[in-house]
């Protein structure tokens, strides 16, 4: 039998400590870390969350990577077509990890009513569309259909229908200049209004108009086979720089490849300081957590003077004696976490099923709740660190045992 393990199950058995001078020192050292993982539980999850929902928002709209055909200068309007006979269309097969491969095509245009106008990008898209991004936006109405013949059917957000006063089932006109010339007669469509969306991403939802490829094919006189450019969607969007270098390897020299990370580099840039946030935030919270524990060690140790020196009459060794209190210091530490993610992921769980906690400024996160995402890999891994790192720093202040002398603790009162 392990002696020190035996030693401190009694000493946590016993109810001596219970109405001790160090109960209400132990009470709050486990308070501590309590409170401490359910910050950091929070801090990760939520975070995590914001940053794949803002990811999801930009992919939605562009996919993970852009290829394109290198004259169109990274313009958000397709100028150049690229042709659909490709060796990577429809599907990638010499590319592992990509989901998703689709054709589309943009064209400015103006949305004229009687008494206002609105400017807009057009964004064809055909039968290959992956429509299930748009499904958790969807408000009103339904998804369009591009599968049949050629339809006047479009998919706006509700920015911009509330600002052309529309609703599911008007139907508006839109003007757009031929070839980019303002000096010619421009083309003139006629669309129906089935489908409204709410992504909360000012930027896109401000601007695309989800619409039938085929009418910018026939505005641009391209062939059916020919589109603006091809949206790829991975697997793993942590794979995004890796796979972005290994698409430009295996698509034709005159074709360029561009990922969403560098085409909206500042609002990546941004998300990305979350991380330091959350660093900063478990940091923190350990630091606290451990100076509570070392004090919760330090009195427990003053309090069992007497036993550390009848321990060291009879022989013990002072890494024997001192491993009795570290062993009853992870039980606190543990009871800590215990309670700390029993309260966190009930929040976190709460918050996933009803969304209770709002951004008072959804503007500025792009989304009107504070989205979660739960790893168990991540939790696992916060609770044996927070475990270790308090351990860690209880091994200095535990040294006092070997200060001790036999004959002084056992008088000691």
């Amino acid at each position: 039998m392990n002696l020190e393990l035996f030693i401190t199950k009694r000493l946590i058995k016993g109810a001596s400590h219970k109405i001790s001078i160090s109960a209400p020192i132990i009470k709050i050292a486990i308070a501590a870390i309590a409170i401490g993982i359910v910050m950091m539980l929070i801090a990760i999850v939520t975070s995590s969350g914001l940053q794949r929902k803002i990811r999801e928002k930009v992919a939605a709209f562009n996919g993970h990577i852009q290829i394109s055909n290198y004259d169109n200068n990274n313009s958000e309007v397709s100028t150049v077509p690229v042709s659909i006979e490709q060796d990577f269309y429809p599907e990638f097969r010499d590319v592992e990890g990509v989901a998703h491969v689709q054709a589309v095509a943009t064209k400015p245009g103006i949305i004229r009513m009687e008494d206002t106008f609105e400017g807009m990008i057009a964004k064809g898209v055909g039968n290959d569309y992956d429509w299930s991004y748009f499904e958790e936006y969807l408000i009103d109405g339904r998804l369009p259909n591009y599968a049949g013949d050629l339809n006047d059917e479009v998919f706006m957000s509700r920015l911009m229908t509330n600002r052309l006063r529309l609703k599911v089932g008007d139907s508006f006109p839109a003007i757009f200049l031929r070839d980019g010339d303002p000096s010619k007669m421009p083309n003139n469509r006629r669309f129906e209004v089935v489908g409204i969306y709410d992504s909360g991403f000012e930027e896109f939802d401000g601007q695309y108009v989800f619409v039938d490829i085929r009418h910018i094919q026939r505005m641009n006189k391209w062939e059916a086979s020919e589109v603006g450019n091809f949206e790829v969607f991975l697997d793993d969007f942590d794979d995004i720089d890796q796979k972005s270098a290994e698409i430009y390897g295996k698509t034709l020299s005159n074709l360029d490849t561009q990922n969403i990370k560098s085409k909206y580099y500042k609002i990546f840039e941004w998300i990305g300081l979350f991380d330091f946030n959350v660093a900063l935030i478990i940091g923190i919270m350990i630091v606290v957590g451990g100076i509570n524990m070392v004090t919760a060690l330090l009195v427990l140790i003053l309090e069992r003077t007497q036993m550390i020196g009848i321990l060291k009459a009879i022989g013990s060794q002072n890494w024997s004696i001192r491993k009795i209190f570290l062993y009853n210091a992870a039980y606190l530490i543990g009871i800590g976490l215990f309670w700390g993610n029993l309260i966190g992921l009930g929040i976190i769980l709460l918050q996933q099923k009803f969304r209770f906690l709002k951004f008072p400024n959804p503007e500025e996160y792009y989304i009107d709740y504070i989205p979660v995402h739960i790893s168990v890999t991540t939790v696992l891994l916060l609770n044996l660190g927070v475990m270790l790192l308090c351990l860690l720093m209880l091994l200095l202040p535990s040294y006092a045992i070997t200060k001790i002398t036999p004959v002084r603790a056992i008088k000691f009162e």
